[in-house]
């Protein structure tokens, strides 16, 4: 298990770029940032711990109380009887994370056959 402080960020779309007759491709700086943040936490906290089978990951995204939410509904936030529903989607924060551990936490993600 690994914790990354800070809120969940989703996998940002690659941009493209027009140079001269060519278009390229790149991944946002954010997300290269944030993808290498997971490779640290990973490292500092798992090591070089890399099975070579099938795997199961758990994923628990916090997130903090929209600025925008009502004090009733931030109330019920606060006592956990509510979950506040914002962005990112809970996809694209696994798509970060699994692509972010690909070569450091196992070989490929597609070694991960259950998601929770």
């Amino acid at each position: 298990m690994i914790v990354i402080y800070g809120e969940p960020m989703a996998k940002q779309r690659p941009k493209f770029a027009k140079r001269g007759n060519f278009i390229s491709t790149y991944t946002p700086k954010e997300t290269l940032n944030y993808e290498n943040l997971v490779k640290v936490e990973y490292r500092e906290q798992c090591g070089n711990f890399y099975p070579l089978k099938e795997l199961t990951c758990e994923i628990n995204a916090y997130f903090g109380i929209p600025k925008s939410t009502s004090k009733k509904k931030a109330k019920l936030m606060e006592e956990k009887e509510i979950k506040p529903i914002k962005k990112p989607d809970v996809d694209n924060i696994a798509k970060i994370i699994l692509d972010a551990l690909n070569g450091v936490a196992y070989k490929d993600d597609t070694q991960v056959v259950n998601l929770i």
